[in-house]
């Protein structure tokens, strides 16, 4: 492919400085041909208008000259279209006025070169004037040629001359009408002929980037869907593996003094490790199935795509269980939360007392408060643990990273800080969509509450 069609195919075929690609290679191979057709055909047209006699004899020389020149340019006219027309449109006149033409094939060349500079040129300016020029010139000579012959009785002698409107009258008025419908029609398809190029651009752009949208679309949609399954690991397995650990060290620890205790924690061991395997494998089935028969193949309860915010108290008695002593509030008056909030809000719960059995230091408890507010919902997750401590250790993790894109996936905010009292805060408010303002007292109140912690 040439180097026009990557130059010009980059311009907006909509702007108005749009240049038509030259197309590949072998469009100049195809002008070529056609030129050579062309001269073929007018040295064939010129030979039988000179065996007829309907032109006087010329030197062999000088017709060969007019066939070639009014011809073969047309092999250029593709990249040099107005100098293509002008050379036509020079010879045609000049070898007319002396008697050298034919009363086919020249009158095609002339307007093959005039239909190029509309189709081809890269200055529409200049192809307009140009093409004007030519035509208006041309009909300079026509009537030029009409007048001189009207006083020639030679010239034509069978149309008579005399009357207000005479048989050469018609005669000379036909030949301008036939001019007039032969540079309309050079003139009109040439331009239409470089709109359909455009607007046949402008769609080829347009389907390229859609094309370009479709992958980066497609693109996008696999990097989130990455994130998405990297988060559900991360929370389920961190989650029970950290209470799986837990449990087994204060099993090790109690074994010889304290068998019963010891069972209690195994138990909790297994439980964890039965619940982790139900939910990684609710997941897989989400990755080879619809959600409906992801949810329909597992009990509700235990389905990951069914955990919300009503399971959080069930989050805080497992963790209460693996020895963090955890205390679930519920502030405001319950209402219904949308799954993907109430699945987002339950993660960021679970990840944040995960961190604190891992970096809160023994001894530690924790508050897991839901507030409904009137135009929102909030989770809450408070230690009494070694703020600094568990900040530094996970504030540049997974953990942390996981929180932030799954409240900013459903349009909340993440507040993460060490508490001035000691111990670290989790916060995660969302918007609920079609909530009411809240009220004055409603304000107040929920001013109050945080105060007071």
């Amino acid at each position: 492919m040439s180097t026009d069609v990557h130059t010009f195919r980059s311009a907006d075929p909509l702007a108005d400085g749009w240049l038509r690609p030259r197309g590949p290679r072998s469009g100049y191979r195809v002008d070529a041909w056609v030129a050579l057709a062309l001269a073929g055909g007018t040295a064939l047209s010129l030979t039988l208008t000179r065996s007829a006699g309907i032109m006087d004899d010329s030197p062999v020389w000088l017709a060969v000259s007019w066939v070639a020149l009014i011809a073969l340019p047309l092999a250029a006219r593709r990249r040099f279209p107005e100098i293509v027309a002008l050379t036509v449109a020079v010879v045609f006149g000049v070898f007319g006025s002396i008697g050298l033409t034919d009363a086919l094939f020249s009158s095609i060349c002339l307007y093959v070169a005039i239909y190029s500079v509309g189709a081809w040129s890269h200055h529409r300016t200049v192809a307009r004037w140009s093409r004007l020029g030519i035509i208006t010139g041309m009909f300079i000579w026509l009537f030029w040629t009409l007048i001189e012959q009207a006083n020639q009785a030679t010239t034509i002698p069978e149309l008579s001359r005399e009357g207000f409107f005479s048989p050469y009258a018609a005669y000379g008025l036909l030949q301008v009408l036939i001019n007039l419908v032969y540079f309309w029609a050079a003139y009109y398809f040439g331009d239409a002929a470089w709109h359909a190029a455009r607007r046949s651009a402008a769609l080829e752009a347009r389907t390229q980037e859609l094309a370009e949208e479709r992958e980066r679309t497609a693109a996008q949609a696999v990097t989130l869907e990455r994130l998405r399954i990297a988060r559900e690991l991360h929370d389920v397995v961190a989650h029970h593996v950290s209470v799986m650990g837990v449990q087994a060290g204060a099993a090790r620890r109690i074994l010889d003094r304290d068998p019963d205790g010891a069972g209690r924690a195994i138990a909790v061991i297994e439980e964890s490790a039965r619940t982790a395997v139900d939910e990684l494998r609710t997941m897989l089935g989400a990755l080879r199935a619809d959600d409906t028969d992801c949810d329909a193949a597992q009990p509700a309860h235990q389905s990951t795509s069914t955990r919300g915010v009503d399971q959080l108290a069930e989050l805080a008695q497992e963790n209460t269980d693996a020895g963090l002593k955890v205390r679930h509030q519920v502030i405001g008056d319950p209402r219904q939360v949308p799954g993907t909030i109430g699945l987002s809000l339950y993660r960021i719960a679970q990840e944040a007392l995960t961190n604190t059995r891992k970096h809160a230091g023994a001894g530690a408890t924790a508050d897991l408060r839901l507030r409904y507010e009137p135009d929102a919902v909030e989770v809450e997750i408070t230690d009494t643990g070694r703020g600094s401590v568990q900040a530094g250790a996970a504030a540049g993790g997974l953990g942390h990273q996981g929180m932030r894109e799954r409240v900013a996936a459903v349009g909340g905010t993440l507040e993460l800080a060490n508490r001035p009292r000691g111990g670290y805060l989790v916060r995660a408010r969302v918007p609920l969509a079609g909530a009411s303002a809240p009220s004055t007292a409603d304000e107040l109140l929920s001013t109050s509450e945080r105060a007071a912690e």
